[in-house]
């Protein structure tokens, strides 16, 4: 059972993600919130599987909050998909980098709503390839300075091959794919690397590689 917390300003919101979540047999609303304090509390309180929060709220925005999630070594199990009505960027990537498992702009169809939630409980990277491109872009054309993460001089050459690929958007199969080895191997490297990294989930790693240039975005 994938156990979610919902945590929006919005009441009209959080009650049509209730009513689309409720109906599914493996998936259980567990709690809501107003904001990000009390979205925390619960959340520290019911230990989810998923938190859904709203980026822009009273109190605490949804950035803070996902930024405290991160921090704690208590909620390690918990991934957090961001919630918006805009698919701005600026937010995507603040999100990202807080430590958000994913993404998503509040007029999405619910059968990917639904698909969503079940993607980031399995601790895969919810990032829309059109995401995956804007925030490829950022770096392309507002460069960061580049970050020192002591942890890339343990990765491995196929460690290092396997998080470009991440980071390209390929998925566990269509790396094997690529390398000719098989998804439980593929996985087995990501997870790898992700340890060594310190990295929570998939979007993190993603943020990384660009960040401390394993891999370079490509302008075209």
């Amino acid at each position: 059972m994938i156990r979610v917390v919902l945590v929006d300003d919005q009441p009209l919101i959080r009650s049509g993600f209730r009513a689309l979540l409720d109906i599914e047999d493996d998936i259980e609303v567990v709690a809501e919130a107003a904001n990000g304090h009390e979205g925390l509390a619960l959340i520290k309180e019911h230990l989810p599987d998923i938190a859904l929060i709203d980026i822009q709220m009273p109190v605490m925005d949804g950035i803070e909050a996902t930024r405290r999630i991160a921090e704690d070594p208590t909620l390690a199990g918990v991934h957090v998909v961001i919630l918006t009505n805009y698919g701005l960027d600026e937010y995507v990537f603040n999100a990202l980098r807080a430590g958000a498992a994913g993404f998503l702009v509040k007029d999405i169809v619910p059968e990917d709503f639904l698909h969503a939630v079940r993607v980031a409980a399995r601790g895969d990277a919810l990032l829309a390839p059109s995401i995956t491109r804007r925030l490829i872009s950022r770096y392309v054309t507002e460069p960061l300075p580049t970050r020192v993460e002591p942890g890339l001089k343990g990765l491995t050459n196929r460690e290092r091959e396997i998080v470009a690929l991440v980071a390209q958007g390929l998925s566990n199969d269509e790396i094997a794919d690529r390398l000719v080895i098989s998804p439980m191997t593929a996985k087995t490297h990501i997870n790898r690397a992700m340890a060594k990294l310190h990295a929570r989930d998939r979007a993190q790693l993603v943020v990384l590689a660009y960040e401390s240039g394993l891999v370079a975005p490509r302008n075209h």
